[in-house]
């Protein structure tokens, strides 16, 4: 049975940054404290920072990520998907895997022009930027700051190969702009989907888009000719696993053109978050998950091990894998996805380009 734990956030607890020396520890007799005084233990509201980074284009290293290059507006995530692997780069900012991670967003203002300074200079190749590598790119803060959105002008202005990753149907505010960039080929968008249920979505990814918004979602960029593609990530063994088939069916008659999943793993902090997760919400499944899930990365919940890490070993991994195959030869049959085209951009950028 899933149960409600702390109102409007994934993870339930914060954890200790393992690059500080020193850590904190709420006491029995403070809470004690608390409660017998009715005041509350601690502040639950979002913080929002604002950074000055120097650069904002990122080279991703990793071989089995599926890009070259990631940008991301936002560091932290109000989101709060409790199984999110970005917890862990939160530490890098002094900052918790927890709590702190959904509680401390940080923002670039400053990211648009990075952005085209970077695309501007002399040796970049106009190779596909993807903005959410990170965190979501359309997390609650872009409605006010719009970030996102003057980023997409820049890369639009100079058509630019680009792909989106999110949860949140606020990508629709920017259809007008996504559309230009669909009409030349440069835009791809993956809408990630992780469950039909509403009451899982609500306990996994707390402050996301609902799942009826991001079916409309994937909806509507389809019939507007924008490319869709459905991220079913992370699958959870014995809690989503069951829906492959029926997730795949449905975005398929909607206007997906592909679908890619992940099995979840839970590396560096994460693993303490999840457990602490799955035992306050769903603590009749909470053993029997977490066995299947280091089931499939070689019997540890921490997996980081390239070209297994996001779609495991064995059994229950093997069963994901030939569901996923049957529902997409099924549903998906003949879908094909083109690549972007960055000739517009070089054109653009190098017009002496036409005379060859």
């Amino acid at each position: 049975m899933l149960k409600n734990g702390r109102k409007g956030r994934g993870a339930q607890k914060n954890v200790h940054n393992r690059f500080f020396e020193n850590s904190h520890e709420v006491l029995d007799d403070y809470l004690n404290y608390c409660e017998i005084e009715g005041e509350e233990a601690g502040n639950n509201k979002t913080n929002y920072i604002k950074v000055f980074p120097k650069t904002f284009v990122n080279k991703v290293e990793s071989p089995d990520v599926g890009m070259g290059f990631s940008a991301n507006p936002y560091q932290g995530c109000e989101h709060g998907c409790v199984y999110c692997y970005a917890r862990n780069s939160h530490e890098y900012w002094g900052y918790g895997a927890g709590l702190d991670f959904e509680r401390n967003i940080l923002f670039k203002k400053n990211a648009p022009q990075l952005l085209e300074e970077k695309i501007t200079s002399k040796n970049w190749q106009g190779n596909t930027i993807v903005f959410s590598g990170n965190t979501d790119c359309y997390q609650p803060l872009e409605r006010k700051l719009e970030i996102t959105r003057k980023c997409l002008e820049v890369m639009l202005k100079w058509k630019h190969p680009t792909g989106i990753i999110t949860k949140n149907s606020l990508i629709l505010r920017d259809l007008d702009i996504l559309k230009e960039m669909a009409k030349l080929n440069i835009i791809s968008t993956n809408i990630s989907i992780t469950s039909l249920s509403e009451n899982t979505r609500r306990l996994l990814e707390p402050r996301t888009a609902s799942i009826k918004q991001r079916l409309k979602t994937v909806e509507t960029l389809a019939a507007n000719g924008i490319p869709v593609r459905v991220m079913m990530a992370p699958i959870i063994p014995s809690l989503n696993s069951h829906e492959i088939l029926p997730l795949v069916k449905k975005v398929a008659e909607l206007g997906a053109q592909e679908v890619g999943y992940t099995i979840v793993r839970l590396n560096g902090q994460i693993a303490e978050i999840f457990k602490d997760w799955a035992h306050k919400t769903i603590p009749d499944k909470a053993e029997r998950i977490l066995n299947q899930i280091a089931e499939c990365h070689g019997g540890k919940l921490n997996d980081s091990n390239w070209g297994r890490r996001m779609k495991g070993e064995g059994t229950i991994s093997e069963q994901v894998k030939s569901t996923m195959a049957i529902a997409k030869n099924k549903y998906l049959k003949d879908r094909k996805t083109e690549p972007l085209d960055a000739s517009h951009f070089l054109q653009l950028k190098n017009p002496q380009m036409k005379l060859f």
